[in-house]
């Protein structure tokens, strides 16, 4: 997967346009992809992505990164061999897409907004 383009509120990968937050799991997006608490990221928000037991998720926390990763989420990851890299979306799309073209087993969780 390749994230073609990312500005607020829309998001490009693989040629399709999203305006909504998404997972990026292997060969797949899922869009729509809502928090239990909007800017706090809890693990339950992340059951799709510890299913996939990808090696490395990063996380993009919205252009301002708004969006907090919790203590208790990073130790479920952690527990599950799950590295988690949390930036601001611009900067985790960077770094999604250094770690997918080093044929990393890389996913994301991407809050487009704030």
């Amino acid at each position: 997967m390749h994230i073609d383009s990312y500005q607020f509120g829309e998001i490009v990968i693989d040629g399709t346009p999203y305006t909504s937050d998404c997972l990026i799991l292997a060969d797949s997006v899922q869009a729509n992809w809502w928090r239990k608490q909007g800017h706090r990221l809890a693990a339950e928000d992340l059951q799709p992505v510890i299913a996939a037991a990808p090696s490395v998720l990063v996380v993009g926390c919205g252009v301002s990164a708004m969006m907090k990763v919790s203590e208790e989420t990073r130790q479920v990851l952690e527990q599950q061999n799950i590295e988690s890299i949390a930036l601001d979306t611009h900067a985790a799309v960077a770094k999604f897409n250094e770690l997918s073209e080093q044929r990393q087993n890389v996913a994301a969780a991407l809050h487009l907004t704030c």
